[in-house]
């Protein structure tokens, strides 16, 4: 036989073939008892390993609440899914294996991060924090705590080098010590990256490591499934070498599985802010009519009582309470006749009348009186001519202008809900790392797309006069070539849909900060709000409030529990019991 002849039966040998795991096809391969590893978030159950399909069926079915298990590398999912067709359906997933062997390693080390096996008990409250702000079932820490050292099991971490914060998260399972996997293979799980990570490549380095790891083990392959239409992570993988297989998977019709088997439902269209709130309610089983997925109506509906919500704007919060929020004059009055510290502040009348403001307190934050999402605001002006470019960009927004004295600190969001407070995140204006080779402008422009493609849509950078004020009064041009790992604030504002970043510091909130956020909601009589705050530290007691927002985005606050607090107050009814 010619060298080219055994190369080619070696390469059918391993060619992807659902005979690989049907043991009746294979009866000389010497698998044991059937074959399932809990995960944390959920139990894999190796179809290859089980001799009756019934009993995977009947194994899948005892999958515990809140968990959501996977069966896979089945020959007859038909079979398998004719035993619970009630319970059970087939995943619309795709599995993509890499033989390692043809693997390549990265031709440079990623910047600004690195990768690292889990290896404290931080790191794990980090993963389960991480998995929950990407909406995924999270194991717990304990869990992972106790799995450290397995040899079945292993977590990767991605760890930022300027502050130490987990930006990106992994799981590689290994066949051979699951089940002496006779295929030598392992595949991995729950890929996650922090949507507010500034770093290119991070989920690249994440498989990269997994690869590296189980190839320096001498696995053969490594297996990976992926949702059909996740084009960015299957074009991710394509890109490394994966191929797909056709291999299959069964999972239970559990809450968290919905999506998967009910189709498209009428909810689809709306952004996250009000998805999370419907999921809460559907998950309590309040009805839901979607009035208008553009705009963000929906209605919830329980017995006899029926709600309309613009995301979290609900028909609790009365018109005048609204309008108060709405004007920010009337707002800053308002909070500043209950006690609370609120910068100085003017209303825009005349040119000269700005300037004289501005010389009196040197800095000045420029806004339109209404508006939201940031439009319109210059921060930080400090000249005349600056100072009139950004009064013109204010009355784009609305006619009348706030000029309001700038205080220096942390820009840091607490969100009220029933007159308790329910999360503080300190919100950070967008910035861009360089690269060395790329323009800021093109910085921007890939940095916007993460955004964009981490949060629905919803926040990006503006490239606009903001935007090169900033870039400019940082010593650069918006064509200027960013030295590598340079760090460049490119917005003053923190505001998400400008964007900006968000980072929960519920559990470091200084006493007195939540005081006042509690007497700003009550001064407004409003039941839901987010009110934005200046601090030096947000374990400090010092303070200026800016702001009230009476639709605040609730899923900006994972993973505190910001949607249950919001549907409790709607329906009391259906609040668990503290």
């Amino acid at each position: 036989m010619s060298r080219d002849q055994m190369r080619h039966r070696l390469e059918r040998s391993r060619a992807p073939s659902l005979n690989n795991w049907d043991r009746r096809a294979r009866p000389d391969q010497p698998f044991g008892e059937a074959a399932i590893v809990d995960c944390g978030w959920g139990r894999l159950l190796f179809g290859q390993t089980f001799t009756d399909p019934q009993a995977i069926a009947e194994a899948l079915q005892e999958e515990r609440h809140g968990a959501r298990d996977v069966a896979l590398y089945l020959s007859d999912p038909h079979v398998v899914l004719s035993y619970a067709p009630q319970d059970l359906f087939l995943d619309p997933s795709h599995t993509f294996r890499l033989w390692l062997e043809r693997y390549h390693c990265a031709p440079r080390r990623p910047k600004g991060f690195y990768v690292r096996l889990a290896h404290s008990r931080q790191d794990a409250e980090a993963i389960h924090r991480l998995y929950v702000t990407r909406r995924m079932v999270p194991p717990s820490a304990d869990f992972i705590w106790a799995h450290r050292t397995s040899k079945v099991l292993t977590y990767w971490i991605a760890e930022d080098e300027q502050d130490g914060r987990i930006i990106g998260a992994v799981n590689g399972v290994d066949h051979v010590a699951a089940f002496d996997d006779p295929e030598n293979g392992a595949s991995l799980w729950a890929l996650a990256v922090d949507a507010q990570a500034p770093y290119p490549g991070i989920g690249d380095a994440l498989v990269r490591q997994v690869i590296e790891y189980y190839q320096a083990r001498g696995r053969g392959f490594l297996d990976l499934s992926v949702i059909h239409d996740n084009n960015r992570a299957i074009k991710l993988y394509r890109k490394l070498g994966f191929e797909r297989i056709p291999a299959f998977a069964l999972k239970n019709k559990n809450a968290y599985n919905e999506p998967l088997f009910m189709g498209q439902q009428p909810e689809s269209g709306l952004n996250p802010y009000a998805t999370i709130i419907i999921n809460e309610a559907r998950r309590r089983g309040i009805g839901v009519e979607v009035l208008d997925a553009e705009a963000g109506y929906f209605a919830l509906v329980l017995g006899g009582r029926r709600i309309v919500c613009r995301e979290s704007l609900s028909e609790l919060t009365s018109a005048v309470a609204m309008s108060r929020c709405d004007d920010k004059a009337v707002t800053h009055r308002l909070l500043r006749r209950a006690g609370l510290r609120v910068p100085a502040q003017t209303r825009y009348e005349a040119l000269d009348q700005a300037e004289a403001f501005l010389s009196k307190v040197g800095r000045v934050v420029v806004k339109p009186a209404r508006g939201e999402q940031g439009a319109g605001i210059s921060v930080d002006v400090r000249d005349p001519d600056t100072l009139e470019r950004a009064i013109a960009t204010a009355r784009r927004v609305c006619d009348q202008v706030i000029l309001e004295e700038f205080v220096a600190g942390d820009d840091l969001r607490i969100l009220v809900i029933a007159d308790r407070v329910v999360a503080a995140a300190i919100r950070r204006p967008a910035q861009i790392i360089g690269t060395g080779q790329h323009q800021i402008r093109e910085l921007i422009q890939a940095q916007s797309r993460r955004r964009r493609a981490a949060t629905g849509g919803e926040s990006a950078i503006p490239m606009d006069e903001e935007t090169r004020r900033c870039v400019i009064g940082s010593g650069y041009e918006m064509q200027s070539v960013l030295p590598a790992g340079t760090v460049l604030q490119v917005r003053k504002t923190a505001n998400l849909h400008t964007g900006g970043t968000i980072h929960d510091v519920t559990a470091q909130l200084h006493p007195e900060l939540a005081a006042a956020a509690v007497t700003a909601a009550r001064a407004l009589a409003i039941p839901v709000t987010g009110l934005d705050f200046l601090v030096p530290s947000v374990q400090g007691p010092d303070y200026v409030i800016i702001e009230a927002n009476e639709r605040p985005g609730l899923a900006n606050h994972e993973p505190q529990p910001t949607a249950q607090r919001f549907v409790d107050l709607l329906f009391p009814q259906t609040a668990a019991r503290e």
